[in-house]
């Protein structure tokens, strides 16, 4: 960290400059139960002053509500952050559909709903959420390319792609970032993803980089703890004989975390950020949050330098992880590998 701020890193080859750790949105508006705005906006306040600058949203995240939320925010600091959003997942009246639209007139659609809803003339980072393989990759990419060229949008990321899926893309246009699932409990992103980002000089900004909150130590009988609105409750780590096995899994994060004075969290985190010198890539993890206390303690997390011994009593939790991401894991980059 440089005085009280954390560090600064770039997104992809001459993509934007931010904070070595972003700020995941989602949770600020659904999936996790009720929020209390006020917190919420204060929390987003504290990351800006921690050196926080990425911003992550997408247009799905309440139906558009996290993008209005955003806005005042994005309004009074513009030119101080770098802000990310997404297009392609479908939503209806129906809570439980999820479609995925890659065509060119749908990316045309989404970004000027994106753009109106966040008040700002042009998007720092936009990504294609989840790949629809019925679309030829290059149509998509093309779509969004010919967004930089309007102006309206800055950068390209992917989310959930493969290796070969980011290749691809990368041809068509620059990918500054790829945002994909990676934690000590998700590593299938290793599988052939973060050695094509390496290749490529793309930046990896992984999201749920604590197990959604399972890192944190908080669930030890997760089915019982969930509210009714949290979307973890239809996770399978999250239930029944899952989220038991799995909550023991934890007692090598708790060791190494009593030994640092951490906690299982910033152990978590401080194992994702450190993944950057492992496989020789920028990497931005987006830790979502509505506190300010724990926005503090993630970014406590930066400081944290994990030794090779510390890195090898952790490496084989992913493996006797019980339980898939999603319920429905066939839109994930596991599911085209």
């Amino acid at each position: 960290m440089t005085g009280n701020k954390i560090e600064k890193v770039r997104l992809g080859t001459g993509g934007p400059e931010v904070g070595v750790q972003g700020l995941g949105c989602m949770g600020m508006s659904e999936f996790y139960g009720d929020t209390d705005e006020s917190a919420a906006r204060d929390t987003v306040d504290a990351a800006l002053e921690a050196g926080v600058t990425l911003f992550d949203t997408a247009d799905v995240y309440g139906r558009g509500a996290n993008e209005e939320f955003l806005r005042p925010f994005v309004t009074a600091h513009r030119d101080e952050i770098t802000l990310a959003t997404k297009f392609s997942i479908v939503r209806s009246d129906d809570p439980h559909f999820r479609g995925i639209r890659n065509d060119p007139a749908y990316v045309r659609e989404a970004v000027e709903s994106s753009l109106r809803r966040l008040g700002v003339d042009v998007i720092d980072l936009y990504y294609m959420h989840r790949r629809d393989p019925s679309v030829p990759l290059a149509e998509s990419v093309g779509a969004m390319a010919e967004l930089v060229a309007a102006g309206k949008v800055r950068h390209l990321g992917l989310s959930e792609v493969t290796g070969a899926e980011l290749r691809e893309a990368h041809a068509v246009h620059p990918i500054a970032a790829l945002q994909s699932e990676w934690s000590l409990f998700s590593r299938d992103v290793e599988k052939s993803a973060v050695g094509a980002a390496a290749e490529l000089g793309v930046a990896m900004v992984p999201y749920s980089p604590l197990g959604r909150g399972f890192l944190t130590g908080a669930f030890a009988d997760a089915g019982k703890e969930l509210s009714a609105g949290d979307f973890r409750g239809y996770m399978p780590r999250f239930t029944g004989a899952n989220a038991q096995a799995n909550a023991a899994l934890l007692e090598p994060v708790k060791k190494v975390a009593a030994a640092h004075g951490a906690t299982p969290a910033q152990v978590a985190l401080a194992w994702v950020q450190q993944q950057a010198r492992v496989h020789d890539l920028t990497v931005v993890p987006i830790p979502g949050t509505r506190r300010r206390n724990r926005l503090e303690e993630n970014v406590g997390a930066t400081r944290i330098a994990l030794s090779a011994e510390e890195l090898a009593l952790l490496e084989p939790i992913a493996g006797r992880v019980l339980g898939d991401r999603y319920p429905d894991m066939s839109s994930t980059s596991a599911a085209r590998e």
